[in-house]
């Protein structure tokens, strides 16, 4: 009998894997896909790593495969841009066991820089893509995804969303099965892609796409059909699917599992059993496009548009002259009140923004909970492209603006993204004579996405001891001669070597080490305020734990306090007291 679970998307996928025999797993902590990597690390069958980017890990990924273990690997859309360049050759090669490439989509960018559709890079890759709607998909998606893999000797990918990779529902588990790992045989005309071999094996690659688009017309796994026979037809795939069966209880469905190659044959037939045919699909009218290529009138991004998430009701109101169904109308209580984001109470990045905020600095940013810094009260944040690009937007200012605006000019960046991305960046800049000043926020973890190790945090992804990476010695050995360390709530310090550092021409790199607060066990005292003045200075940090009444006045919250010193070094008229900075 299977045993039903209550799980997350993210961990169905990883159950999935577990069960399809899979061996190895690969990933960089990406929202919403850092669950799938963090759930598979409970399986002891399973070695399973935090690798230092998405590129890495698909070369992991790829060698495990070649290797003969049934792989995974998991990423957010835009950590696929880090790992396309071997993806799309990995295409090429194919596989000597399964391989399952996961890739989570963020419509509405609740937690990304973008929101692009990776749809189009199983198109652009000529790969097979899976799409589950709900968290029992993810499970039976990802076993036949390596069935997949080995069937048609290829890399099978997965896309996943926000709402299904953090919904949880009900699955079906089952055992594991372990797989017979294949015979590594030498095969260079496989797997080593100069120019000739990579020209036969893109003509494999059209031919296994087309074997497989002619396969998928009559498979049960690539598509399914419902309400047969009405004259309202819609074409859907993943949480669409499930927006459109409450927003169109009378419509037939074609619900597409396989995106890419599309079953051409059964959007065919389907077309030909309705009256009026529509695409239902978030984002970018990838579906709809391919439909309209093969010569089949529908619509649907007219009505749907081309950004945000879609929900019941958006699918309702874009539909109502067809369906006659009214959206629903939302009834709350009282409006939530406004909840921007913030920094934690205690949080080491405070002080550098606050820091920055005052000297006026121009600030090239990067990605992680320090991206919050452009935000008021700091708002000292200029740029902000992707992973580790602070550095190279920094040099490249210097180049358009000359060494006067580059000595206002800084660069920021954690210590996970500086080993993800930064460190090439740095080394280009001290090579080719740039002058930045590069500000290391090295908090020991991977804050932003939920507290994962990273090299220099001293541990893996099972807790075990790991070697911690000295980045001293790594940005001197990049070619930095300047590189200072400090604790960034040494507030005098870290404006003096600031000044200093922003004075001098050429690279140099200050490290502001101090743990993350929420990594920080014990707390200082409160701090309590008598006197205040109403000046508004300790407001300029933005703490959480600060507020003030209609007239001025500050107060603290004990509950949020934890008493880290930092707001008593600001007030001008020492009306806040309080123990120094917590030691740590």
């Amino acid at each position: 009998m299977p045993d039903i679970r209550l799980l997350l998307g993210n961990e169905a996928v990883a159950r999935g894997a577990w069960e399809a025999g899979c061996r190895v797993v690969a990933s960089y902590p990406g929202t919403p896909s850092t669950e799938i990597t963090e759930a598979a690390a409970s399986y002891p069958e399973m070695d399973t790593e935090w690798s230092v980017n998405e590129k890495v890990a698909m070369e992991i990924a790829a060698g495990a495969a070649v290797g003969g273990a049934r792989t995974l690997t998991c990423m957010k859309h835009v950590g696929l841009n880090v790992a396309a360049d071997p993806l799309f050759t990995l295409a090429y090669t194919g596989v000597n066991a399964g391989l399952t490439v996961v890739v989570a989509d963020d419509p509405g960018a609740h937690s990304s820089q973008n929101e692009q559709d990776s749809r189009f890079y199983a198109r652009s890759a000529h790969l097979p893509m899976l799409i589950p709607a709900d968290a029992e998909e993810c499970l039976t998606f990802t076993k036949l995804a390596f069935e997949l893999s080995e069937r048609y000797d290829t890399p099978v990918m997965i896309g996943v969303c926000t709402r299904v990779a953090h919904a949880r529902s009900l699955v079906r588990t089952g055992g594991r099965v372990e797989h017979e790992t294949p015979e590594w045989k030498r095969s260079p005309a496989k797997y080593v892609m100069l120019p000739g071999p990579a020209r036969a094996r893109h003509v494999f690659v059209e031919d296994r796409e087309r074997r497989m688009r002619e396969d998928a017309g009559n498979a049960e796994w690539a598509y399914s059909i419902e309400g047969i026979g009405r004259s309202v037809g819609v074409i859907c795939s993943g949480t669409a699917y499930q927006y459109v069966k409450e927003a169109m209880p009378e419509a037939s469905v074609l619900k597409l599992n396989l995106v890419n190659p599309l079953p051409e044959r059964a959007v065919a037939e389907f077309a030909g059993m309705v009256d009026s045919l529509y695409v239902v699909e978030e984002l970018e009218p990838f579906i709809e496009d391919t439909v309209r290529a093969l010569g089949i009138r529908c619509s649907g991004k007219d009505r749907t548009g081309r950004q945000g998430e879609l929900s019941v009701n958006k699918v309702r109101e874009a539909f109502a002259d067809v369906t006659g169904i009214k959206p629903a109308a939302i009834q709350t209580a009282a409006e939530p009140p406004a909840r921007p984001p913030a920094m934690c109470a205690g949080c080491p990045h405070r002080a550098v923004f606050y820091t920055l905020a005052r000297r006026k600095y121009t600030v090239c940013g990067d990605i992680g909970c320090y991206t919050l810094g452009m935000l008021p009260p700091h708002a000292a944040m200029d740029t902000c492209l992707c992973m580790g690009a602070s550095v190279g937007m920094a040099a490249g200012l210097h180049k358009a603006r000359g060494d006067k605006f580059a000595s206002g000019t800084v660069a920021v960046i954690g210590d996970s993204t500086f080993m993800h991305s930064g460190m090439t960046a740095l080394l280009d800049a001290s090579y080719n004579s740039a002058s930045l000043t590069l500000l290391i926020l090295d908090n020991r973890i991977t804050g932003m996405t939920g507290h994962q190790h990273n090299p220099a945090s001293g541990f893996d992804i099972h807790n075990k001891p790991a070697p911690a990476v000295d980045l001293e010695a790594i940005c001197r050995a990049l070619g930095v001669t300047r590189v200072r360390t400090l604790d960034p709530f040494d507030l005098d310090e870290l404006d003096a070597t600031l000044a200093e550092e922003t004075a001098v021409r050429g690279v140099s790199v200050i490290i502001a080490r101090r743990p993350c607060a929420l990594l920080i066990r014990k707390r200082g005292p409160s701090v309590t305020i008598e006197g205040c003045r109403k000046c508004g200075a300790c407001m300029r940090l933005g703490c959480p734990a600060l507020s003030k009444d209609g007239g001025g006045v500050v107060s603290v919250d004990p509950a949020q306090c934890v008493g880290c010193g930092l707001c008593p070094r600001v007030c001008p008229f020492h009306a806040i007291r309080g123990a120094e900075a917590v030691s740590v």
